[in-house]
């Protein structure tokens, strides 16, 4: 039985076939799989496979094991406890099984064995893992996973028959994660399980629909078909006029109830990019925006120059932070120096597009209509098909990409994971 949060209380439903299938794979005594050293459920959103195979990893290790160590990963320690140890901890308190969780030192006691809990954020990540010996590892949105961090977990995993439980969402076709493990699992001894909408019995048809809702073009059908496909064509093909508001629509005392970030895309010979955002806790503005292109004016300007007009841009009121990418290091100072509250971009780059996409297809980011540049660009900003066909990279292409950039630094750097995952799950 799976156990769905709701509240104070616990509900339990049906597992689905494949659900079933994940939970017992590992199982000797039934299944023809139990030699199998790996398994990968990927498949859409919302398809049961997160909740399936933490319950399955938990009976499995405490089954099978005494006194030993595993491995508990997600991207991000955030994402980790939301998605992981959220649901770990209320199965084992439907199960009736006591745990101890150190939130310090980010490990869980049950029973004689000790689950190690670990952000895989970036390349360094597998350093905190190396020369732990472990039983077993659970891997939650691993193609988020940097591939040295997956390698290193799996080599983690020395314990006889130990076993590693790998879900996610499915990415480029050319992903390592499909290249190097699903389409070679016939002879690395992978069990591949792929799920959709269909094999999460809780899901009523009205939620289906408004998943199905929701997403569009690859995003669809990455996060509905479950498919693993090439991005192409218009990143924020989402974006339609339902995201663009204007001074009759704009709410009021707009400024008095948010939050005002000003963020930057720093260039020279490249376009200045000035965006002004407000955030009210539930929606993001952007109100207005500065846009200087060097080619087409025929003049670079110098930081001191754009340091007046910035300050000409933001006005009277100073916002709450600037964000501006960490490379401009010249021009930070400058900011810096004026007393403006600097905070470096986090400037990853496709998490901070999921990030923004999501914003616009649930209609909490809206663009004022004279921002016309930032409309211009998003109408143009498109996936790099030559690199993600020849490299297997999946980017954006390097043009008309200034606002785009100012924009993904703004969501990326100040908006929390939970507040998206709240926004998927409204009505």
């Amino acid at each position: 039985m799976a156990v769905i949060d709701r509240g104070a209380s616990f509900q339990f439903l049906p597992f689905s076939r494949k659900q079933k299938q994940l939970l017992s794979w590992w199982m000797p005594e039934n299944s023809p799989y139990a030699d199998y050293d790996l398994v990968i459920a990927d498949g859409s959103i919302r398809s049961g496979k997160t909740i399936a195979m933490v319950n399955a990893f938990l009976l499995w290790s405490l089954s099978q094991f005494e006194g030993q160590a595993f491995i508990v990963a997600g991207r991000s320690s955030g994402a980790l406890k939301r998605n992981l140890l959220r649901p770990m901890f209320q199965i084992l308190h439907s199960m009736q099984v006591p745990y101890t969780y150190n939130r310090s030192e980010n490990y869980i006691t049950i029973g004689s064995n000790t689950y190690y809990c670990f952000g895989a954020s970036n390349e360094a990540s597998q350093d905190v893992i190396q020369g732990l010996t472990a039983a077993g590892a659970l891997a939650d949105e691993a193609a988020l996973f940097p591939r040295s961090f997956v390698e290193q977990m799996i080599g983690r995993c020395s314990v006889k028959n130990s076993k590693i439980w790998m879900n996610c969402n499915p990415e480029s076709p050319y992903h390592y994660i499909k290249t190097d493990y699903i389409d070679k699992a016939e002879e690395k001894r992978i069990l591949h399980l792929h799920f959709t909408l269909d094999d999460n019995l809780s899901l009523t048809d009205e939620v289906k629909e408004r998943y199905m809702r929701l997403y569009q073009g690859v995003w669809y059908k990455r996060m509905i078909l479950g498919l693993w496909v090439i991005a192409e064509g218009v990143i924020y093909d989402m974006f339609t006029d339902t995201n663009l508001y204007n001074d009759n629509t704009r709410p009021e005392q707009l400024r008095g109830r948010s939050r005002r970030y000003i963020s930057i895309d720093y260039g020279t010979i490249n376009p200045m990019v000035f965006l002004d955002i407000y955030d009210d806790s539930t929606d993001l503005w952007l109100d207005k925006e500065y846009y200087y292109n060097s080619r087409k004016e025929g003049r670079q300007k110098s930081d001191a120059e754009y340091l007046e007009d910035f300050k000409q841009f933001v006005g009277d009121e100073d916002p709450d932070y600037v964000i501006i990418d960490p490379s401009a290091a010249s021009f930070k100072v400058l900011l810096r120096q004026a007393g403006y509250r600097v905070k470096d971009a986090d400037n990853d780059v496709n998490d901070g597009i999921r990030m923004v996409a999501m914003l616009f297809r649930t209609l909490h980011l809206h663009i004022h209509e004279r921002c016309q540049n930032t409309r211009d660009e998003l109408a143009s900003y498109v996936w790099d098909e030559k690199a993600a066909l020849t490299h297997g990279q999946e980017k954006p292409v390097k043009q008309s990409d200034h606002a785009c950039d100012a924009m993904r630094y703004c969501v990326k750097t100040m908006i929390k994971s939970w507040r998206l995952s709240a926004y998927e799950e409204e009505k």
